[in-house]
């Protein structure tokens, strides 16, 4: 329904106010609004009102008459926290000029730090004519666009309780990939008032269940306020991921069970402070790349109507003398069709081929119809100014970019010497924060995995992508899965990084479900509505001899022994694990490898004790705490093949199922599934708290990803003589028992087995 709404007109004058900050800033006396407009010829602030009526609001305009370094302000008496306020701008209409100026819109503050409501349907929320885009829209837009909101954060307006950054190192750190609301829309210990949001989050149900879990971060899907593509209303549907970013300084207000009127804000510091309290860093998935006012036919509801030229990178024509764009890697860029390799929005229709020839095309990698311009001084600024809110305000630990070499350009190729990239590097804020980078966009010359210079670590889709091949019985025998097993040297050492800097997953939030990944061979999206068209074919998978669920007990048995494996390993491999939430439980999206579009039970964690795996999470947990006890599983150098003392034994060995250390012929053996991993704890590199040196327990790994059982020849040596299975998924070898130097271990198909040593 849409609101009733009515113009009172306009008062003024208003106080002259202040250029800074940009945004609304409340005080007692009076509220400053200041917003960047250069080129507009006249701006107005909108207070909207209440009227009584349901959604309904008046509007009073404010003319601002002070302007000074392209940035229009004055001051407001009497404005109260919780008050929805807009701007309207107006300046010539040239489409191609980036102008775009049209009373009828109702902007929202670039900088607002709080949203209220959800973007409507119809032509008012463009600024052209829709039947004739070379024209401006008369249609008013404020009864269909979300609504900045006033909100009181002056000094001590929040208590914190002392909360301080937890400041984890990353060896230490353990990723839990979860979206606000489908963490806990379907959580039945947590109170049915706030489930879905930041304060079901918050729940002593979740945090206590996370903390036991092992986990050491919560890494939140996109939270900063979003709206959903047009094109989803129409076929009943809306954006759940969020990777449509639409206020870069506001919570996202559809999670807060406070409401949306500033309740937003303070319950996400609360949400933060339960979190930290409970040992747990938050980290932002941020989506910088792109606005959700899309391509050039899209929705006018920021910045577009403010300086189309700001923000977004306009189309150009690339020059001939300059030679072309090469990847910075020798692995095959990402998939671009809607797949788990590019988050936003996959299914959103490309630009259309043809457009008026007034209307601005803009340069696109991103797949989303248009790709912000992080090296424009203001664009950049409104990044740089939110990045710190979160961090400063907000006081979250660290962010995941989504596609971030798309805003590393520079005469639009990629450089690691970009301003973003610089200006992050040398903020006293921003360079101290966890910084994850999503290495590529939607283009080819966007692969940039192992590209990022430090402080950076990378999502790893190598890691993903071997992995997931290994324990389906394909790739190259064990060579590629060993380089992932010890940190991906072949990607960060050779630029002074560490193991570390490789963010290990086997799944993400886009992409199959671990339980379907081992459930299903081919996508199922039929629920999309895109004829089963998105979302990617590469998938890896493999489902054991059924597509979907079954009741056959051997095919049960083995995906979720397969699931295990793959979760035993990403906990054991040197680097960042990350995981995804529910993906411990068993959690099913029913064979959907793309569902950013379902927000309902396809997409929510499902609680039910009948629909979890109950010993995939007992593996997840045995895991991970093994992770956390062993400094030997979680080194922060590389190893280097040769011993740490002089006589010791070397840091790392691979071992034939034989007994004997590998060979060339054995590492180009492509028929080789069985590896052994022995990881030397006699002495570490890495130096104790206070610089002494640790000598800890060894620990040797062994995997086998064929479907036969194997006998294993023990090592015989003077370093360790005996040890006992730390950590099992072969149902022969339960954790505890005692194996000797020298002696035969039988390993089932498919199965990890992990042993501790107990003594010499």
């Amino acid at each position: 329904m849409t609101p009733t709404w009515s113009r009172l007109g306009e008062r003024s004058p208003v106080w002259p106010g202040r250029n800074w900050p940009l945004g609304a800033t409340w005080s007692p006396a009076s509220t400053n609004f200041a917003v960047h407009a250069p080129r507009a010829q006249a701006v107005w602030v909108c207070v909207l009102e209440d009227d009584g009526t349901d959604g309904g609001f008046t509007e009073t305009r404010h003319l601002l008459t002070e302007q000074s370094l392209g940035i229009w302000h004055g001051a407001l008496p009497g404005i109260a926290p919780g008050t929805r306020y807009g701007f309207r701008a107006r300046g010539p209409w040239d489409p191609a000029q980036g102008c775009r100026f049209n009373e009828h819109q109702l902007l929202l503050d670039p900088f607002a730090r709080a949203v209220s409501g959800d973007l409507g349907s119809g032509p008012g929320i463009y600024a052209h004519d829709v039947d004739d885009p070379s024209r401006p829209s008369t249609v008013d837009s404020a009864p269909v666009v979300p609504h900045g909101v006033v909100v009181d954060e002056t000094e001590g307006s929040f208590d914190w309780q002392g909360d301080r950054p937890l400041k984890r190192r990353w060896r230490d750190t353990v990723v839990y990939e979860a979206h606000v609301k489908g963490l806990t829309a379907a959580h039945p210990d947590v109170p049915e008032e706030l489930r879905g949001t930041y304060a079901g989050l918050a729940h002593p149900a979740v945090t206590d269940y996370l903390r036991d879990l092992g986990v050491t971060a919560v890494e939140l899907l996109p939270v900063q306020q979003f709206v959903s593509e047009p094109f989803l209303a129409g076929r009943g549907l809306s954006n759940y991921w969020g990777y449509n970013t639409l206020g870069f300084l506001a919570p996202h207000g559809a999670y807060a069970a406070a409401g949306d009127r500033g309740g937003q804000v303070t319950e996400f510091k609360e949400m933060v402070r339960s979190l930290h309290a409970a040992g747990l860093e938050v980290i932002l998935d941020v989506v910088y790349n792109h606005t959700a006012e899309a391509g050039p036919l899209g929705p006018t509801l920021s910045f577009r109507g403010l300086d189309d030229s700001i923000y977004t990178r306009p189309e150009v024509t690339p020059d001939p003398t300059l030679p072309p764009p090469v990847s910075t890697t020798t692995a095959p860029p990402p998939a671009v069709d809607g797949t788990e390799d590019t988050d936003p929005d996959p299914a959103a229709p490309a630009p259309p081929t043809e457009r008026p020839e007034d209307v601005d095309p803009y340069w696109d990698v991103t797949g989303c119809g248009n790709t912000v311009d992080a090296g424009h001084p203001f664009a950049l600024r409104l990044i740089l100014d939110s990045l710190r809110y979160w961090v400063t305000e907000m006081h979250v630990d660290g962010f995941r970019f989504d596609l971030l070499p798309a805003l590393c350009r520079v005469d639009h190729r990629v450089d690691m010497a970009a301003p973003l990239l610089t200006a992050i590097g040398q903020d006293p804020v921003l360079r101290h924060v966890k910084l994850v980078a999503e290495p590529w966009d939607a283009s080819g010359e966007g692969y940039q995995v192992g590209g990022f210079p430090p402080p950076w670590v990378e999502w790893n889709d190598q890691y993903r992508d071997q992995v997931r091949d290994f324990w389906r019985g394909h790739g190259d025998g064990i060579r590629s899965v060993a380089t992932r097993l010890a940190g991906s040297s072949d990607l960060y050492a050779d630029d002074g990084r560490s193991p570390y800097n490789s963010v290990n997953m086997v799944t993400a939030h886009d992409g199959f479900t671990l339980r379907d990944l081992v459930s299903y061979d081919h996508k199922h999206n039929e629920a999309n509505g895109e004829d089963n068209r998105d979302g990617t074919d590469g998938n890896r998978s493999w489902n054991h001899g059924v597509e979907g669920e079954t009741d056959d007990e051997g095919v049960l048995a083995l995906r979720q022994r397969q699931a295990a494996n793959l979760m035993a390993t990403l906990c054991l491999s040197a680097g960042v694990p990350m995981m995804v939430a529910g993906d411990e439980r068993g959690r099913t999206q029913h064979g959907n490898n793309n569902a950013y579009c379902q927000d309902n039970a396809m997409s929510w964690v499902d609680w039910r004790p009948e629909a979890s795996w109950p010993a995939l999470h007992r593996l997840t947990r045995a895991a991970l705490a093994l992770r956390r006890s062993e400094p030997a599983l979680r080194q922060r150098h590389w190893f280097e093949g040769r011993p740490t003392m002089t006589g010791g034994p070397k840091d790392l060995v691979w071992l034939h199922p034989t007994g004997r250390e590998m060979t060339t012929d054995d590492w180009h053996d492509d028929g080789l599934r069985v590896v052994g991993m022995f990881v030397s704890g006699t002495p570490l590199r890495s130096p104790g708290p206070r610089g002494e040196q640790q000598v800890v327990a060894s620990f040797l790994m062994w995997f086998n990803a064929g479907p036969d059982a194997v006998a294993l020849s023990l090592p015989d040596n003077e370093w360790v003589r005996q040890g006992a299975v730390a950590l099992s998924t072969d149902p022969d070898h339960a954790v505890g028992a005692t194996v000797r130097a020298g002696q035969q271990l039988g390993l089932a198909g498919r199965s990890v087995v992990v042993l501790r040593q107990t003594g010499l």
